[in-house]
Order: C-alpha cells, then structure tokens, then sequence
C-alpha cells in the first residue's frame, strides 16, 4: 500500500486555507484603513497586520496548489511502483519523505515527513555525502546511480527526477556482487534500446505497463522521438498514460537503458483536436508567451509542453531579440518569413516561422505562428554560399600566384645572371647560390597556391600507378616511421593514366603524412589501386562521375577518425584539426586542387575511432596506336644548352623586371632582341614591313589586349613567325585560344635563364 504524508508545515498552512477568504477581506480593509489613520503608530500596526493576512492568504494558495499536485503526482504513482519488491521513497528537494511504497514501509516502518537521511545513516558511511551528490547529479542528468557497501553487502541506490522539485529513490540490497543483476531489477518500467533504437528487452514492469513484449518503441509511445527528460505519452492497457523519460547510457556498450517515470499530463490547451494537422502551428501572445500549441509544433521544438515558455526561449539565431521581432509583427511593421536556429533539439535545426497578427474576439490582439523545418533548405544554401567562398579564395590564390611567380621570375632570373659572372672560388657565390634555392623553394609553396586554385601548370604523361607507387615506397616508408606498417594492393591489370606525375606523387605523400599524424600510437595504412567501370553517372558529395573507366587509389588508415562536422570542412584552405604549428591546412586542398585539375575526383569517408579512407578516382587514359610525340616545351625546358644562337626575338611582357631579365638572357646567347611593354606596342613595332622576326616571346595575361590576341593578329601578316608564350597562370587557363596559334609552345613562370633560352632555341630550329 502507498502511503502519502504531506508535510507538517504544507499540512498546517492548508488547515487555514477555510478562512483565507476572509483573511483576504479583512487584510484588504486592513491596508487601506490605514492610509486614513492619524497615529503613526496605530497606522503602522494596521499596516502590518494587514500584510500578515494577505501573506497567510498567499501561503495558503501556495499549500493548495502544492498539495494538489503531489495529490495528482501520487495517484500515478501506485502503477508504476507499488509492486516494486525495493524500498521507494519520494522526497522533496529538502529530503523529506513524501511517499514511500509497502516495501519501503515494511522495510523502515513509516519514514513519512521525515528525513531521508534518517533512515539511511545507519546504513552505510556518509549517506548524507552521497545523497546530496546523487540529488545533484539527477537535478542536472535526470537520474544518478551509485553501489555503496553495508554490513550486509551492497547497496544499490538510484535517484530519478520525478519532477515538481521531487526525487524518486530506490534502495536495492545486494547481497552478491553488484554487476550480477539483471534489468527486471529495475525500481521501474525499463527497455533496452540498441544502437539503432530497437527494443532489445523490456523488464517485467514495461510488460505489466503496456500490456505486451514489443520490439519496437513506436507500438506504445505515441510521441518519438524520445528525449532525455521529457514528458511522452504510452498507450497501456489501461489507455493513456504520461511518464518522463530518463535514458543511460551503459558504459563501453552502443545499448541504453531507458526508464519510464510516473508523470503527470502536460498541459497543451484548447488545441489538443489540431493535433491531428501535419502543420506545426502556435499561438503567441505579444508579449512572446506562447499560449496555445498543437502536437506536431511540440516536437518540431523538442517540448513536451508549451507551460511557462515564450518563444524566445525556444528559436534563437535573428541577430536581434526574438521579442523585437513578434513586437514589429504585432505593430503590422514586419510581415516577412524568418529563418532561426531551435535551442532545444540536439541536433542543429532550422525552422522557417511565419508570424501573422490576428484580432480576438474579447479585444487585443494575438499572433498565429506557422513552423516548418528548414534544416534541408539552409544546409543547401550553406553549401552554395561554402562554394562561392571557395571559388573566390580560388581565384585570390590562382592571383597572388601569378604575381608572385612574376616577382620569382625577375629574382631568380637575375640572380642567374650574376652567377654567371661569379665562379665558385669568388666570396659571393655561396650567398647567390642560397638566393637562388630559397627562390625555388618559394616557387613550390606558389604551386601549392596554383594547385589549391587549380591553375597550377601541368606536365602530364602517360602513368602506371603501380610504378609510380613503387618508386614512391622508400620515401613513404621513411615517412610514416616505425610504428606503422605501410601495405600496397594493386590491381594485376591496372590501367594507365595521364597524369604530372610529380603532382600525383605529392598527393599521396600529403594523405600519406596526415594518415601517419593520426595514428599516433601506430597502426597499419593500406594504399590500393584498382580498376572500376562506372556504367551509370554517379552522383556523390555534389559531384558527378561521367561513365567511363577509372582508375581507383584508396589510402585508408586505422586512425583517431575525422568527426562527422568537420569531415566536410577538410579539403578548405587552412582547416587543420591539428595543433598549432603541426600543420598549416593546404595539404588536403592542394591534393583536391590538383586530383580536379588531373580530372579525377577526391572523396573522404570516416568514422571516429575506427579510421579514415581517401579515394581518387582518375579516368584511365586510353593508349593510342601511335605514341604521342613530347611537347617542345617540355623538352626545352629539361635542356640545359650553353651554345649561341641567333635570330630576332620580339619580347613582349609588362613586368620591366621580368622584361628586363628575360631581354637579358637572350642577348647572352646572341639573339637580337626588341623589347614592348604592351600588346598594343608591340603591333605599332610590327607596323614596320621591313622588320625581320623569327620569334614572338609574349606574356599571356597584360593590361589591354592579352598575348594570344595581338600574337593572333601579329600572325595574319607574319605566318611564318614562331612563338613562345610565358605566364605565372596554369597553360589550361587559356589552352584553347593558344590551339588557334600555330607553331606556339608555352613556358611557365617562374623560369631560368637557361630554360627561356633552350625554348627559344628549340623554336628556331
């Protein structure tokens, strides 16, 4: 039998809840009598005794209320634990004993209005200790367990906040070791929920309650998704019933207990017959409480109740109060939409509220607010703005590139032009040396910049992952250091690629490197090549795979994983999730501007504590009958030549530095040389019919008219002339206009004295 003791003072203040009428009357003429009163005295007696009457009043509703709700929080209870073989007590926030069950009665004889504590400090060392961090973890958690040791064994005691400021406790005596028990042990209704939320178990009182054994939760709770602390709705045998819900989490396992507290209904107003309406619609007040809410708003803001909160309590994210924005809508100034963050779920989510200005019917005026999730439309939105982001960083970087690899060309090339004049044995010829490697060096970090802009110049050929990989394995195994194990799989009949296969080989050292920094303790990274047909478009991550052949590389590690937020966020510029100074965020968007530049496509897949996988897919380059011919470019450039040439060169760059060098050089190996700062002076220059030219050197990018236009015009009357076009942007950058012109090659920026004029030469002959 569940016994119910109020307590004392709670009990005595409602004995004179028969009089507060009158108390209030009489405290009323009290107060105002003596405002007309002569005797400071005698009217400061009034005015204290009428106060005394109106606060006894006040106490007296305060006890009514108070007793009223344990009275409805008690006739829920009998269900749930009046069975309980356990002593179950509930208490107030101060410890007293409101209820206890038969078990607890027999077990202590009647502890009702007591103290807790009494009952139990003779039990086991420092209860009081342990009672008050146990009520403290429940008051933040909304349930808290601990097994103490007795005289007698253990003790197993378990608190859940019941709520209305009170505590559900259990006492269950353990004679064996404590981890032996089972969920029927339970003090109330129970499942066992696994990782995907299906009923694993459900305990004797969860089968009493609802009638049945059920997998699923959706057959007996009306309203999932379950949240931690809220009130839901069971169907039972008996028909509804409400308990709060309080979830644990069982330690190293993916399963969770899932208790069901007594509870009483939640107050949803006169809208409970809109429940029904797949419309998620509240009634607002101008001050921003909400006054009525139907069931599909109640979990599109994870509440189970609309009690006491306003709707700034609930939507956040305007850059403005809340409270301003109802207040325009009541005014008539605001009529728009608006997209705001919901504070409640744990998840992010959006939610587009609508807000129109209603008349009553008694005078005043109301709000009717219409929700819907908006959570897809803003992540799409957020992409769209993350990839104009990109692309403008994209084409600050291809810029910057460009005019570094300008400044690169005059350093180094003039630093070429004074080791010419200096032999090893003269003082200076170490520092010119150190000028010339530090210039190169910032040279490769502009590549890193052209590559994450995807403007970076290319030299592709024809690739076999196996050999290139093969070549690669040293090095990896250097890098990645004793205690990681480094395996290769390849495909036996692996196709070729086109590919620069200096860029490639930096793309999977980068993965490689980052696989290694997160495995810190060591591990095993498995690099595996092999063919795959796309027979379909393939669509993932926003980017589409046309059919054909590819060549697959994956690079997969045993790793610390990547969090599902930040696993979009690692091909950026500058994202890093590694300490400062261990990493500067460009190894992954170099690696992503060069597979997009190749052709290919990047993907990432993760789980935390289990490892990362990267895979590239390259299309798989058909080989030709007849092998194609290298570019002149590529072989003048690799040639070092030291013997004169002769021939007249019109130089054509805006840059003086670089226009400097580059007239330089190529009068040291005896060629003629006519310089132009511009497009439009150097067709002025050619206006002469008597002028002789054998080779156009051009810049590609110049203010006005660009290389390739005025070389296009230039060659209408000089079709025999040759051409050398030099640029700080990748060749793909203007590879189509430069197929119109005939006999040209392309060299990039930043360029030696001997690589210019080895071009130049391989043009005249």
């Amino acid at each position: 039998m569940l016994e119910a003791t109020a307590e004392p003072f709670v009990t005595g203040v409602n004995k004179l809840a028969p009089y507060r009428t009158a108390f209030g009357i009489f405290g009323i003429l009290l107060c105002v009598s003596a405002l007309s009163i002569d005797g400071p005295y005698v009217r400061t007696i009034a005015s204290v005794a009428g106060a005394v009457l109106l606060w006894t009043v006040l106490l007296c509703v305060w006890a009514s209320r108070r007793a009223a709700t344990v009275s409805e929080f008690a006739g829920s209870l009998p269900k749930f634990v009046e069975n309980d073989g356990a002593p179950v007590f509930v208490t107030n926030a101060d410890g007293l004993v409101e209820f206890e069950n038969s078990a607890a009665v027999a077990r202590f004889g009647g502890a009702g209005g007591e103290p807790l504590l009494g009952a139990l400090e003779d039990m086991f060392a420092a209860p009081s200790s342990t009672m008050a961090r146990l009520q403290s973890a429940a008051r933040a958690n909304g349930f808290a367990r601990e097994d103490v040791v007795t005289r007698q064994g253990h003790l197993r005691l378990s608190v859940h906040d019941a709520g209305h400021d009170t505590y559900l406790w259990r006492l269950e005596e353990m004679r064996s070791d404590p981890s032996a028990q089972d969920l029927n042990s339970a003090p109330l209704p129970c499942v066992t929920l696994g990782a995907h939320g299906a009923v694993l178990e459900m305990n004797d009182a969860m089968i009493a309650l609802v009638g049945q054994r059920f997998r699923s939760l959706d057959r007996f709770v009306l309203d999932l998704p379950l949240r931690h602390g809220d009130v839901h709705s069971l169907t039972t045998a008996e028909g509804r019933v409400y308990a709060r819900i309080s979830e644990v989490q069982r330690a190293n396992s993916e399963k969770k207990d899932v208790y069901f507290l007594p509870a009483t209904a939640p107050s949803v107003g006169s809208w409970e017959p809109l429940d029904g309406l797949p419309v998620a619609l509240l009634k607002v007040a101008e001050d921003g409480r909400i006054l009525e809410s139907n069931l599909h708003a109640r979990e599109l803001l994870a509440i189970p109740s609309h009690d006491s909160l306003r709707l700034g309590d609930l939507v956040e994210g305007l850059g403005r109060p809340v409270q301003d924005w109802v207040n325009d809508v009541a005014s008539g100034r605001g009529r728009k939409p608006e997209f705001v963050r919901a504070s409640r779920p744990q998840t992010d989510m959006f939610i587009q509220i609508s807000l129109k200005r209603v008349e009553c019917k008694e005078g005043g005026r109301e709000l009717i607010a219409v929700l819907s999730d908006a959570t897809e439309l803003k992540s799409l939105e957020a992409q769209f703005v993350q990839s104009q982001k990109m692309q403008a960083i994209g084409q600050l970087a291809g810029g910057v590139a460009h005019d570094f690899n300008n400044l690169l060309t005059a350093i180094s090339g003039h630093c070429d032009l004074l080791l010419l004049r200096h032999d090893q044995s003269d003082p200076d010829y170490g520092d010119l040396v150190q000028i010339h490697q530090n210039a190169n060096r910032a040279a490769s970090l502009v590549g890193q910049l052209l590559a994450f802009s995807r403007k970076q110049t290319l030299k592709p050929e024809v690739v076999d992952m196996r050999d290139t990989l093969a070549d690669l394995t040293h090095l990896l195994n250097r890098l990645v250091g004793e205690k990681i194990t480094l395996t290769l799989d390849h495909d036996t009949g692996l196709l070729p690629i086109r590919a620069d296969k200096r860029q490639l080989e930096q793309v999977i050292m980068n993965l490689v490197v980052n696989a290694r920094d997160a495995m810190p303790s060591g591990g095993k990274i498995r690099i595996e090549t092999r063919n795959e047909i796309v027979a379909a478009p393939f669509t993932r991550d926003r980017a589409t795979l046309a059919p054909g052949d590819y060549v697959v590389v994956t690079v997969a590690d045993q790793g610390v994983g990547i969090a599902p937020d930040k696993l979009q966020k690692v091909f950026e510029p500058f994202f890093t999730t590694k300490r400062t100074g261990e990493g500067t965020g460009l190894g992954l968007s170099t690696a992503y501007g060069i597979i997009k530049q190749t052709g290919g496509f990047i993907f990432v897949d993760s789980v935390v504590g289990t490892g990362t996988s990267f895979t590239i897919f390259l299309p798989a380059y058909a080989v030709p009958e007849q092998p194609i011919a290298p570019a002149p470019v590529a072989e003048g450039a690799e040639t070092v030549s030291q013997e004169r040439g002769s021939g007249i060169v019109l130089l054509v760059e805006d840059e003086a530095p670089v226009r400097a060098f580059a007239s330089r050089a190529l009068r040291l190996r005896g060629y003629t040389v006519i310089e132009a700062e511009s497009a439009e002076e150097a067709l002025e220059i050619l206006d002469d019919g008597s002028l002789h030219i054998d080779v156009f050197v051009s810049d590609v990018i110049m203010p006005g008219m660009d290389g390739p236009s005025w070389v296009s015009e230039a060659l209408e009357a000089r079709p025999g002339v040759k051409v050398v076009f030099v640029s700080g942007y990748a060749e793909d950058h203007f590879s189509e206009q430069q197929a119109r012109i005939p006999n040209s090659v392309f060299l990039p920026k930043p360029f030696s004295l001997s690589e210019l004029t080895a071009t130049v030469q391989a043009q005249l002959r």
